[in-house]
């Protein structure tokens, strides 16, 4: 009974969780996807758009930062799926200073701007082509941290003869 009553109440909360952040809120109209922008850069220049996914990499550069992401799809409230297909990766251009104990490889970032161009950098030996996303908008997503309430059953789930007469109660019930 105890876990259908939390399953109700983290369910109304999940229901009322469908909002964006505010940062992250609009869509942009006609909101082109990373694979297409991917084809031809130079074309999508000045778009703007809403991506999101996991950080891989952190670059701080005298004025600004530099974010590699690895783009995932975008669930209804604009947060990163956790897993999944993924159209490539991007950049995403802060202005100044991002730590990088607070954008950690592997959190979940979603990034609101505008393509301002491409990078040619390398993921390992292979040569990749980026686009780089200037932004006005974006929402670092919490880490959500599982809990397990171990509960253990009463004394009598386990025991087929739960009520013993007087004398002949089993010395581990007392």
């Amino acid at each position: 009974m105890k876990h259908i009553f939390y399953l109700i109440i983290v369910s109304l909360l999940f229901g009322c969780a469908i909002q964006p952040p505010a940062p992250i809120a609009r869509v942009p109209a006609g909101n082109v996807s990373l694979t297409e922008v991917r084809s031809d850069i130079g074309r999508f220049k000045g778009t703007e758009v809403r991506w999101g996914g996991e950080i891989s990499r952190v670059e701080n550069r005298v004025n600004q930062t530099w974010i590699e992401v690895v783009a995932r799809d975008l669930l209804k409230n604009g947060q990163p799926q956790a897993e999944g297909r993924s159209g490539g990766r991007f950049i995403a251009s802060f202005k100044g200073f991002a730590d990088p104990m607070v954008y950690q490889v592997g959190m979940q970032l979603t990034v609101l701007g505008t393509i301002e161009g491409d990078s040619r950098r390398t993921i390992g030996d292979y040569e990749y082509v980026f686009p780089v996303v200037s932004v006005t908008g974006s929402y670092l997503w919490p880490v959500v941290v599982e809990t397990y309430d171990h509960d253990h059953p009463p004394w009598w789930y386990y025991d087929p003869w739960p009520f013993y007469p007087w004398p002949y109660y089993p010395p581990y019930y007392w």
